[in-house]
C-alpha cells in the first residue's frame, strides 16, 4: 500500500518476460574473470533438477516457479534452516556472489549469503505528477465527471490522441487523513481514498499538442489533469521493444511510462550491451538492467 504522495498506477506498461532469446546480430556481453554477485536477495530454487539461480520472474505459487543458471558447488546441506520445502521442491532466498558463464549457462557459486546486501537498489517508482501545482493547489474544481467510468473513458481516449506516448494515476491523498494503527474501519476508509477518482491526478503525455490534448481529454473528464510533453510515442516505443525480444541473456523488456523509455534485463551485462543500445538508439531510450554486477 502506499500512503503518501506520488505513489500510483502505470496505464498500458508492458512486460514481455522471455526465454534465451538468440539473434545473430545482438550484441551479449561476457562477465570479467573476477567476481560478479546478486544485487539483492535472489530466489535459489530446486525442483528436481539440480539448484538454479532464479534471476528473472518468479511465480507466486506453492511451490515457486522459476527457473536460470544452473548452479555449481551448491549444496542444501550447507544451508539448513534458510530454505523452505514443498511437493519435493526446495528454495530460499540468498545474496550470491561467483563465477557466470553464459556459453553454459551455470554459476559457479563462491559465496553465499542468506542476509541482504547493505546496498540493495531501490526499486520503487516515482509517481509523482511532472506539471506545475495549479494556481489554491492541485484540487477537483467541476464534479461533473468524476466517477470511476469518467477516468476510465479518459485513460480510453488518452490512447487515441496522436502522439500518446503513455498514462499513469498519481494518488493525492493530502487531504485524507493517515489511517490509525489498529483502526480498522480508518485503515478501509483510507484504501477506498486510494482508488476514488476525487483523489487522483491523471497524467498522460504526449508527443504533439498538449494543449489541444488537454481540452480533448476535459470533454470527457472534470477531475485533476496533468497533460506533459514525451519525447518517443508507445508506438515508438513498441517498435524497439519488439527488436530487443531476441537479445541473448534477456530475462524481460518493458516500457516504463514514467522515463518514457525501455527497461531491459539481461543475466549479465558489464556495460557493453548499454553502449551499443545507447548508439543505436540514443541515450537513455533503452535502460539495461543486469541482474548481476561486477
Amino acid at each position: 500500500m502506499c500512503a503518501s504522495l506520488g505513489c500510483g498506477v502505470v496505464l498500458g506498461s508492458v512486460l514481455l518476460l522471455s526465454g534465451c532469446g538468440v539473434v545473430d546480430d545482438a550484441p551479449a556481453a561476457e562477465p570479467p574473470d573476477g567476481l560478479v554477485r546478486t544485487p539483492s536477495l535472489a530466489t535459489v530454487l530446486d525442483d528436481g533438477d539440480g539448484p538454479e539461480l532464479c534471476l528473472g520472474a518468479v511465480a507466486e505459487s506453492y511451490p515457486p516457479q522459476c527457473g536460470g543458471p544452473a548452479l555449481v558447488g551448491w549444496d542444501w546441506a550447507d544451508h539448513e534452516g534458510t530454505f523452505e520445502e514443498a511437493s519435493g521442491v526446495r528454495w530460499g532466498a540468498y545474496a550470491l556472489e561467483g563465477r557466470y558463464d553464459s556459453d553454459a549457462n551455470t554459476f559457479e557459486v563462491e559465496s553465499v549469503s542468506d542476509e541482504p546486501p547493505a546496498t540493495s537498489p531501490s526499486t520503487e517508482m516515482d509517481f509523482s505528477t511532472p506539471c506545475e501545482e495549479p494556481d489554491g493547489g492541485w484540487r477537483v474544481r467541476d464534479t461533473s465527471a468524476v466517477a470511476m467510468a469518467d477516468r476510465e473513458a479518459a485513460f480510453a481516449l488518452a490512447e487515441s490522441l496522436e502522439g500518446y506516448a503513455g498514462a499513469w494515476v498519481d494518488q493525492h491523498l493530502h487531504e485524507i487523513p493517515s489511517p490509525t494503527p489498529g483502526d480498522d474501519d480508518s485503515q478501509i476508509a483510507y484504501e477506498e481514498a486510494m482508488n476514488d477518482p476525487l483523489y487522483t491526478i491523471i497524467n498522460v503525455q504526449v508527443t504533439g499538442d498538449i494543449a489541444a490534448a488537454e481540452e480533448k481529454l476535459s470533454e470527457v473528464w472534470s477531475g485533476m489533469l496533468c497533460v506533459s510533453h514525451a519525447e518517443r510515442s508507445e508506438a515508438e516505443l513498441l517498435d524497439i521493444l519488439n527488436e530487443l525480444m531476441s537479445i541473448p541473456n534477456s530475462l524481460g523488456v518493458g516500457t516504463d511510462v514514467i522515463d518514457n523509455a525501455l527497461d531491459l534485463s539481461v543475466i549479465y551485462d558489464d556495460g557493453t550491451l548499454q553502449r551499443e543500445l545507447d548508439e543505436k538508439y540514443g541515450k537513455g531510450v533503452v535502460e539495461v538492467d543486469s541482474a548481476l554486477v561486477g
